[in-house]
């Protein structure tokens, strides 16, 4: 099995800060993280190829993640940052294609989680960005918390042509034990055709003390609400280290899915990830 690292990053604190770093809880994260401190770990976890997702809505950070995965064989896709507001979007996505490693461009991802707007990815401006990266052929990771998950889904009904990357299962309350609202709410994401899942970040919303059974719940209810055809495996690395090695990551991952079928793991391992950002 060809295992796809679908979600993780990495960071630079002399080329620039990372100003969600806060706080002593984050602490452990305020320093470098690089591919070549990554690359053992995958190998080692069995991981072949890799995502590598924007942190900062920093327009300069995606030519860089480009011309870093055009360098390393593990990064096959990037997903990058633009502003979806621009009304020039649709040449800003064209330009980047022609940029040094441009061909890996498979995504676009903004931090909507941190948007004080509720309902900012229904505002027009918003989906006409979004419609522009359909039209460039990308797919669209959605950051957002577990209450931001009906407006979610409404722009998934709304731009039925862009395929929808639901980043870390949508933030549950895994801390709090609580599985609702948000399953119901995942669940009416995943009703929507053109949308597909990261089994990612559960680490970083459980307890320091988590257990596979703890998280089981949540795997179990994405698993069941997207189906392993639309589900795809992420690390969240660095982020997941404030909770887990690498290695324990992709381990708890294979125990979560250990009662599916052999072509089933494939397609959370590997499969979807390939299918969905053509890598």
């Amino acid at each position: 099995m060809r295992i796809i690292d679908a979600h993780h990053h990495v960071w630079d604190l002399t080329v620039r800060d990372q100003d969600w770093i806060t706080g002593p809880e984050l602490a452990p994260l305020r320093r470098n993280f690089t591919l070549g401190e990554l690359a053992p770990q995958a190998r080692a976890a069995g991981v072949a190829a890799t995502v590598l997702v924007q942190t900062v809505t920093v327009a300069d950070e995606t030519p860089e993640f480009l011309a870093l995965a055009a360098r390393n064989d593990l990064v096959a896709g990037v997903v990058g940052w633009t502003d979806l507001t621009d009304p020039g979007i649709a040449d800003t996505l064209a330009a980047m294609r022609e940029l040094p490693g441009g061909a890996g461009l498979v995504g676009i991802r903004h931090q909507v989680q941190g948007e004080p707007d509720p309902g900012w990815l229904l505002r027009p401006d918003v989906r006409r960005g979004l419609a522009a990266v359909a039209a460039a052929g990308l797919a669209y990771d959605l950051i957002v918390l577990d209450h931001q998950l009906p407006v979610a889904a409404a722009v998934a009904a709304q731009v039925p042509e862009l395929t929808f990357v639901l980043d870390h299962v949508g933030k549950p309350p895994i801390a709090g034990g609580a599985l609702q609202p948000w399953a119901a709410d995942v669940r009416a994401l995943a009703a929507r055709p053109n949308t597909v899942c990261k089994l990612s970040g559960l680490v970083a919303e459980a307890d320091p003390d988590w257990t596979t059974d703890g998280l089981r719940p949540y795997a179990d209810t994405v698993l069941e609400a997207f189906g392993p055809g639309r589900l795809m495996f992420g690390s969240d690395w660095p982020v997941c280290t404030l909770g887990a090695s690498y290695g324990e990551v992709v381990d708890t991952a294979h125990r979560l899915t250990g009662r599916l079928s052999d072509a089933e793991r494939t397609q959370i391992f590997g499969s979807t990830a390939a299918r969905v950002y053509g890598i």
